[in-house]
Order: C-alpha cells, then structure tokens, then sequence
C-alpha cells in the first residue's frame, strides 16, 4: 500500500482540497472533509495494490521496483486482490455517508483507478488515465458539497488532469531506459526527446487553467500570489529535469507535493481575505 511512502497520498490529497474548499465556498462540511481525506488514503493505497497485481511480472526487472512485497513473492497474488477488494470496499462505504449523485460517480472513480496499471501495456497515454483517476475527486467532492456539478469544476478537472501528466511523465523518466527494454509505455517514451517541452507546456496549461478558476471564484490577492508560487516551483523543476539526470527527475515528482499545497494554501487565504471579521 505504499503507506510509508505518502507522496502519492499528497498529490491525490491536495485537488481534492481545493474542490471540498471551493464547492464549500470556504467552509466545506467537516463529515465531507472527513470522508474525503479517508478515502484519498484508503483510494490511493488501492491503486498502489492493484499497480503492483499488474506489474507483478515486470517489477522484478525494474530497479525502482525490484523490492515490492509481490516481484519479491512475499505475498501470493489472491492476496492482493483481497486487499484490494477491501480497500476498495471501505472506500465505498466511506462514499454511502454523502449522497446519492456521490454515490453513483464513485463507480466511475473505481473504474479509472483500476484501469490505469494496465493501460501502460496498450497505449504510450497511461499518464492521461491517471490524470483522470486522480481528477475524478473533484466532480466527486462537488456532488458531496452541493449535490451539482457547475463549470467550475471542469476547470479544476483539467487543470488536475494536466498537472498529474506533467509530473507523472517526470516520474516516467526515471524508468525510460527499463521500460523501453521490458515493452512497458508511458509519456515519457512518447514524448521522446521533446518531454521537456511538452513537460513545460502541461505546466503553461495547468497556470492558465488556475488562472481561469481564480476568474471563476472572484479569487482575491491571496490565490493570484499562490499561482505565482506554483509557475515558481514549475520553472525549478523544468531546471532539475534540464539533463533528464534519473534522480533530479525524482526529485522534481515528489516536489509537486509543494505546488499543490501552494493552490491550497492560497485558496484557504482566498476566502479568509474575502470573509469581513465580524467584530464582538
């Protein structure tokens, strides 16, 4: 379940934040907050189990991923998909304390979440099949909030989307040379020589996407200056992966933990600025 390694808990994490805090217009339900905070540890942990039921047979060829509990046999595969089926479980009983609407997008969830390991074996795009996993907490956090799903929430499914592919191509680089031995595809294979480029312009569309949910939101200073802080990090990490040097590239993955938390915390500043202090 990747527990002790929470990067992909924080990066699922934070999207859904800025929905819940969006749809709640600052002041999301602590029950739906509750809720979706569990289900993106519980949801996250799933998609690392059934990652590893589909990669089982290739993992012991990657140096990354020689390690993992079943390229190592140290558990059967019947295993993990118990596990799997009781993340998955938990997680849907989690989704039956919101509501109907929540309920039923809560299917599609599941489906982009086991989808995504094996698309990497039929299309050079797994990382789109991510993007959209990871996205799919947002119409979610949305129906739970308001029971309806307005236009904003398509610009935070996009600008989620883009940014999951930009940093997960980062992360794809790290294993390019493995993958390309063992039949595996990803962006980062796609992309070629030109990931850099295409890395910089999901980011350019990822800032203009936030910046068209500021318009949305009639953001105030405080998220305009977030957006600023994230085209920051992004440049740094358009640095880091200049020489595509394997542990730079990682290390620019598991810094986009802080451009989410640059959108969160400028949102949280956003409707704390916006809401007048009511004096004694």
């Amino acid at each position: 379940m990747r527990v002790d390694k929470p990067i992909g808990i924080y990066l699922l994490l934070w999207p859904t934040l800025w929905a819940l805090w969006i749809a709640g217009d600052g002041h999301p339900s602590i029950a739906n907050s509750v809720i979706f905070i569990l289900g993106v540890i519980i949801m996250r942990s799933a998609g690392c189990v059934i990652n590893d039921y589909a990669d089982r047979h290739v993992d012991e060829h990657v140096e990354r991923t020689q390690h993992r509990p079943l390229a190592q046999k140290l558990i059967s595969e019947k295993q993990a998909l118990g596990l799997f089926a009781g993340l998955c479980a938990s997680a849907f009983i989690l989704v039956l304390f919101t509501n109907e609407f929540t309920v039923y997008l809560s299917f599609g969830g599941l489906a982009l979440a086991s989808l995504y390991p094996f698309m990497k074996r039929y299309t050079h795009l797994p990382q789109i099949v991510l993007g959209a996993a990871f996205a799919w907490a947002v119409p979610m956090a949305f129906a739970a909030e308001q029971n309806a799903l307005p236009d904003v929430v398509w610009l935070i499914y996009i600008a989620t989307l883009t940014w999951t592919v930009a940093y997960d191509t980062q992360y794809a680089m790290v294993d390019r040379e493995d993958d390309l031995k063992i039949g595996i595809k990803s962006t980062a294979i796609l992309f070629g020589d030109a990931d850099k480029l295409m890395i910089a312009a999901l980011q350019a569309i990822t800032i203009f996407s936030f910046i068209l949910i500021g318009s949305s939101i009639k953001a105030t200073w405080p998220f305009y200056l977030s957006i600023l802080v994230v085209a920051a990090i992004f440049a740094y990490h358009q640095w880091l992966i200049k020489d595509r040097d394997i542990k730079k590239c990682f290390q620019a993955f598991l810094h986009n933990h802080w451009a989410g938390a640059a959108i969160f915390i400028g949102l949280v500043g956003h409707y704390l600025v916006r809401t007048p202090v009511v004096a004694n």
